[in-house]
């Protein structure tokens, strides 16, 4: 199997902002601890704060991977372009979040991309990515 986690805006932060809700640990510290999990697995990473480069990234995707690890980040909330991007490819799609959006703000309660997504997982930290490999090696 071979999947893509793809980033969205200010998740090259991670580790560096908002501790208190995102963690301390960095991309570049979990992906390989992710990867080791997981040896019969292929995990790329991308990440992009350009929304463009999102929507291009996810159209390459298609026939490339057998699945999507999709964390939108604040573009969650605003970016019909990502969700019709999203919709518009047949590779299979889990939205992932770090933060249970739920208990947030008002404004990142709804999600506009998650409808055109196999499912949502959110809330656990980091672990939320962990959580979508295995959601996409049980599908």
């Amino acid at each position: 199997m071979k999947l893509l986690i793809l980033n969205g805006p200010n998740l090259n932060l991670q580790g560096r902002r908002d501790r208190e809700v995102y963690g301390a640990e960095s991309f570049e510290e979990f992906i390989p601890r992710l990867r080791t999990q997981y040896p019969d697995v292929v995990i790329d990473y991308a990440q992009s704060n350009v929304e463009g480069e999102l929507i291009n990234t996810l159209h390459k995707a298609e026939g490339v991977y057998d699945g999507v690890l999709f964390n939108a980040g604040g573009y969650t909330h605003t970016s019909v372009a990502l969700r019709d991007a999203v919709g518009a490819i047949a590779v299979p799609v889990i939205e992932i979040h770090i933060s249970n959006i739920a208990s947030r703000e008002e404004f990142r309660h709804t999600s506009l991309i998650g409808a055109t997504c196999v499912g949502s997982i959110a809330g656990f930290g980091l672990d939320s990515y962990r959580l979508g490999v295995e959601a996409m090696l049980n599908r």
